[in-house]
């Protein structure tokens, strides 16, 4: 079977098609662009030769370079200037009418030898091939937006294509720099599949006015490091293409967390689909501009109200990790800390754990010899609670257990002066139960800070039904004093960040429990094809599985939705005593230190 990729034809010139055409011909290939629309063509070649010479000005090519990509590179409206081509890539409307009869009109024009290519990344490959006259040398080839600068292709083959079609194509992927993940033909994909999960339940948590776009938006970027909030990434992909691709996810999985949130539906028949309209979640200067301006539902500034309570001195109850982080954070800010643990060998070892941290910070030039000695200065340890009598805020990190949390409030409740405001920093359990189990639930918040806490910027506040105003404006007040951004969310499991993220990790250990993909190739996907700095696998073996079961449990009891009972095989895991790096072992096996 021939499949030499010599001469390539990309069918349909939007911003996609036109994005893959340029990765092609600066590869050295000769490239066939075709769509039916003049103006699409137009915006194509001008697209490209203002691509290419800023890549110049970058020092990215040279303009020798330049003029030969923009040479090898054809323009037209007539499909059949695609009759010698040796692979033809659709990347028309995701629709199974334009696909098919795109490939119907191929069928007839390309030699019998030609691969076609499916740029979909929701519809069944399988289906489309089917339907053609040569379902062996039909296959999907997913590129991701933008296509010059994503490195994953998702090579999609389904039970008709042929080995050497597959081939072909991933080496084609592999000369054109890219990293091709093989994939089976199911809705999504991986990337898609799990990204779009997550981009929905984004949109229906600002639906049901949980928390703002902004405040969503914030809280992704900066408790999980991702390059885009989930509703600026809507409006960048389209409303509309969010909606299709989740209705054909949902028509294959019947899950609800597919179920496209009513938001997308009524956006998009409102002609309201983004940046490519210049509206969507957002407002923008222009259709196809990055620029937000100011609308209705931008927060507007409000006058200065004051901190609430006055806050000089803080508590800190516990010893670990996240207790002696939040300490250095309240310390280098200025407050008076008291660190309280189980032993006093416990709180110095916690105060032992911040010299280090902050001895750290000065040998990289963070900060200066003196400034860290000021810092430590102002940290005391104790091992009972009774140090905590004069505080003006008293936070508890202590384990992520119900019982431990509320047995804690209720001996703060003994201990602390009136007025003091009381804070966890749960990221799963119900902040009401612990007020309820002191006698003063208004002066009760949550505040949960992300690890590590020194460097970390996210810190989600999080109100009760009981919890007073003064006290809710203190909060925010104190953490902006910190440096952090707040993000305001109310008393439900998960809050913001992780209510989003868990269900997205579940559902990548269920792909996995399916055999559908392997954890490397699915961290790959997401790390190359979503910009996030960690795969899922990473991330849950470095959290912890047993970390990661205990919220995924709290969401489906929270929830009752049963695409969130956590996947069998992490369940599994957990049981096995596989919990990721603390242990050696959880879907990957690490050196034991």
């Amino acid at each position: 079977m021939d499949t030499s990729l010599h001469t390539i034809a990309v069918v349909g010139l939007g911003t996609m098609g036109t994005g893959i055409a340029e990765v092609l011909a600066r590869a050295g290939h000769e490239v066939v662009g075709v769509d039916v629309s003049a103006a699409a063509v137009r915006r194509a070649v001008a697209a490209l030769e203002a691509s290419t010479a800023r890549a110049v000005e970058r020092g990215r090519i040279t303009g020798e370079e330049r003029r030969a990509t923009l040479a090898r590179f054809r323009a037209s409206g007539d499909l059949t200037t695609a009759a010698g081509a040796d692979l033809v890539i659709e990347v028309v409307s995701e629709s199974y009418e334009a696909k098919q009869r795109v490939f119907r009109e191929l069928d007839a024009i390309v030699r019998p030898t030609a691969i076609l290519a499916t740029g979909t990344n929701a519809l069944s490959v399988t289906r489309l091939a089917a339907e053609s006259a040569r379902p062996e040398r039909v296959l999907g080839m997913h590129f991701f937006h933008p296509a010059p600068a994503m490195k994953l292709v998702e090579v999609v083959s389904s039970v008709l294509t042929a080995p050497a079609v597959v081939e072909a194509v991933t080496a084609l992927a592999r000369e054109l720099g890219k990293e091709p993940v093989a994939v089976g033909d199911r809705p999504g994909f991986v990337a898609d599949g799990l990204l779009f999960g997550y981009l929905n339940q984004a949109a229906a948590m600002y639906e049901s006015r949980y928390a703002s776009r902004e405040d969503i938006d914030a809280a992704m970027r900066l408790g999980c490091g991702l390059p885009m909030g989930p509703l600026a990434l809507l409006d960048l992909i389209g409303v509309d293409t969010a909606r299709t691709v989740l209705e054909a996810m949902h028509s294959a999985s019947h899950d609800r967390l597919h179920a496209p949130s009513p938001i997308l539906r009524q956006l998009s028949d409102a002609g309201l689909t983004g940046r490519k309209a210049g509206r969507g979640f957002y407002t923008y200067a222009a259709a196809d501009t990055a620029e937000v301006v100011a609308d209705s539902l931008t927060p507007q500034p409000v006058a200065p109200q004051g901190m609430g309570r006055q806050v000089r001195s803080v508590g800190i109850a516990g010893s670990g990790t996240m207790a002696s982080g939040i300490a250095e954070v309240f310390a280098k800010a200025g407050y008076e800390v008291v660190l309280a643990a189980r032993s006093a060998r416990k709180a110095e070892d916690a105060r032992s754990r911040i010299a280090a941290s902050l001895a750290r910070s000065v040998d990289k030039g963070r900060i200066t010899a003196e400034a860290g000695a000021r810092t430590l200065a102002r940290i005391v340890t104790a091992d009972a609670l009774d140090a905590f009598a004069e505080a003006d805020l008293v936070l508890e990190a202590v384990a992520e257990d119900l019982e431990v949390k509320r047995e804690l409030f209720a001996a703060l409740d003994k201990v602390c002066r009136p007025g003091a405001v009381l804070a966890t920093t749960t990221s799963s359990l119900p902040v009401v139960a612990c007020a309820r189990a002191t006698a003063r639930p208004q002066d009760v918040i949550g505040l949960h800070f992300f690890n590590p806490a020194p460097a970390m910027k996210l810190v989600e506040v999080v109100r009760t039904v009981l919890t007073s105003d003064d006290v809710h404006a203190t909060g925010r007040a104190v953490i902006a004093t910190l440096k952090k951004h707040p993000v305001d969310c109310t008393d439900r499991a998960g809050f913001v960040v992780n209510a989003l993220l868990f269900p997205y990790l579940n559902n990548a250990v269920k792909m996995v429990g399916e055999h559908y993909a392997s954890p490397d190739d699915i961290d790959a996907a997401m790390r190359l094809g979503g910009g996030y700095p960690m795969g899922p696998f990473e991330l849950l073996d470095t959290v912890g599985l047993d970390v990661s079961l205990a919220i995924e449990k709290a969401l489906h009891r929270e929830f009752r939705d049963p695409g969130l009972a956590p996947a069998p095989l992490l369940e599994h895991l957990v049981a096995a005593g596989c919990l990721g790096r603390k242990t050696g072992r959880g879907f990957r096996e690490y050196a034991r230190r």
